[in-house]
């Protein structure tokens, strides 16, 4: 089975500029996620999707390829990342023939450990069209999140039949995080969002979970890295 490693890593960013090349311990945030992808049993290649050439020249210092550079329209604060997927997959099934297995690994987890891609990708069977990290949500909409209404009063944000007084008792509920996608070719060409599909979800640890938006996100990776060694290991 052929299994490509996708990163998505464009040039411009406003949390936190030039956010791929910041330096995280003793190398770029865009390293993290191509050592991750390399070390992965069963991944074949590792692909890296940019429209930057200086990310293509740092991505090819660590180990991946740059084939081809992403498209200024697939690459904007706006540009679905999903469409940015489907550029990546049909330009490799176009040069170099068809593959079994997309795994996206974004940039913005460097504190994932090999075995979460694992999990991805065992969990990508005939039962489902794609399979999601998450995470154990700290919140639930049916307990202690609130939305305000038009007179600024405010209400639980889910509201159920059932009356819920610890966040214990509520249905369990996850965050999405950015550690892996796994899924196949064929969907990202035939669907129009991720979630048109029937799709899976493998829980990764709060401790492994984080993704990077801003500076405080980054130190707090810093602060992990330095405090727990290399997570990888």
């Amino acid at each position: 089975m052929s299994v490509i490693a996708f990163i998505f890593a464009r040039g411009g960013s406003k949390g936190i500029p030039r956010k791929n090349l910041c330096l995280l311990g003793d190398k770029p945030l865009l390293a993290w996620s191509i050592d991750a992808a390399v070390a992965c049993p069963g991944v074949t290649r590792v692909v890296v999707s940019t429209d930057d050439t200086e990310i293509a020249a740092v991505a090819r210092q660590y180990g991946a390829e740059t084939p081809f550079i992403r498209p200024a329209e697939l690459s904007g604060d706006r540009s679905p990342e999903w469409l940015a997927w489907r550029h990546a997959a049909d330009f490799i099934m176009s040069r170099d023939g068809g593959f079994d297995t997309f795994l996206s690994v974004p940039t913005t987890s460097p504190l994932r450990a090999i075995e979460d891609l694992s999990n991805c990708l065992a969990a990508l069977d005939t039962t489902c069209d794609a399979v999601i990290s998450v995470t154990p949500a700290a919140r639930n909409p049916y307990f202690n999140i609130v939305r305000q209404k038009d007179d600024g009063t405010v209400e639980i944000a889910v509201r159920s039949e059932e009356s819920f007084s610890t966040r214990q008792s509520t249905p369990k509920m996850y965050d999405i995080t950015t550690v892996a996608y796994a899924t196949r070719p064929s969907y990202i060409q035939s669907a129009q969002s991720l979630f048109e599909g029937r799709v899976k979800a493998v829980v990764v640890p709060k401790e492994r979970s984080l993704d990077i938006d801003d500076v405080l996100d980054l130190e707090f990776a810093r602060f992990m890295i330095q405090s727990r060694g290399k997570p990888h290991e």
